[in-house]
């Protein structure tokens, strides 16, 4: 869980998330959203794929990037058990 909330406390991975929400991307695509340097894409894809934000996946010559949504749902369950505790 802590790998999670480090990789959601940078707004570049969170646009990389949103950008991912609407369909699978590769790592040249996503760049194209940003003004940054690809290295540093790379960098920010690394960090999500550790906290098992995003999968990867080869296909051809390119890795394609997708949303891991199982993380997220159990986020929300785990926020959903924490709101129970408070009633």
């Amino acid at each position: 869980m802590n790998a999670l909330f480090k990789a959601l406390d940078d707004p570049t991975r969170r646009k990389i998330i949103e950008l991912l929400r609407e369909k699978d991307l590769s790592a040249g695509e996503i760049a194209e959203a940003f003004n940054i340097s690809k290295p540093s894409i790379s960098h920010h894809l690394e960090l999500l794929k550790k906290a098992e934000v995003v999968v990867a996946v080869r296909k051809g010559q390119f890795i394609m990037y997708s949303l891991n949504t199982t993380v997220f749902d159990e986020l929300a369950k785990w926020v959903m058990d924490l709101l129970k505790k408070d009633k």
